[in-house]
């Protein structure tokens, strides 16, 4: 193991201490504008490979970062069906009010597959559960896409760092590659809507 390596993992603290502070890494990642401070996939990555060092183990990390995941898109949602209109008044909504306005575009656009693709997505993931409350989405369906995306993204991402082996570069280089699979996914679902749309029209 790396000197800088064992010297961190000692620092970090241990048993229910280190879960909370996980689930709190996923839960913030969640959250609109708080979300875009917090690099919770790369830290819940980064988790997944420390669980190679004696860290965690992968299904206590794959739990807890799942449950942060959803809790966080609901609360987002929750927030934005009750004070969304209170909060997009506030100054720090105010600062990334282009966000927020690409984030309702893409709403409007795709529905409920939006909540889905956000997860994966840094910049729109808390914003977009936040702007589904906040346009009155029924919350069965947006229930539906956040719990399988919330599964998925706690499987993969402490997945990614735990199968990367050893090395973090590797770990690096598969979620690099597993976000341009997810890139990819998303341009083709916006190219199948845009292809749609205009057949209709025709």
């Amino acid at each position: 193991m790396e000197y800088w390596l064992q010297q961190f993992i000692e620092i970090l603290p241990d048993g229910t201490i280190y879960l909370l502070l996980l689930f709190l890494v996923a839960f913030a990642e969640s959250l609109p504008v708080i979300g875009l401070l917090v690099p919770g996939s790369s830290l819940v990555v980064f988790a997944g490979f420390l669980v190679l060092h004696g860290k965690c183990s992968l299904t206590l990390l794959v739990a807890v970062t799942t449950c942060g995941a959803l809790l966080g898109d609901t609360f987002s949602f929750w927030l934005g069906f009750y004070y969304g209109s209170k909060l997009l008044k506030l100054r720090n909504f105010q600062k990334h009010h282009n966000l927020v306005k690409r984030a309702e575009l893409f709403f409007v656009d795709h529905g409920g597959k939006s909540i889905f693709f956000a997860r994966f997505l840094g910049p729109i993931r808390g914003i977009i559960p936040f702007i589904a409350g906040l346009s009155g989405m029924s919350g069965r369906p947006f229930s539906v896409y956040a719990v399988i995306s919330a599964i998925l993204w706690g499987i993969c991402y402490p997945g990614l760092g735990y199968w990367g082996g050893n090395s973090w570069q590797n770990a690096q280089s598969l979620s690099a590659r597993f976000s341009l699979v997810v890139l990819i996914g998303l341009i083709a679902t916006v190219l199948h809507y845009w292809i749609r749309r205009n057949f209709k029209k025709d």
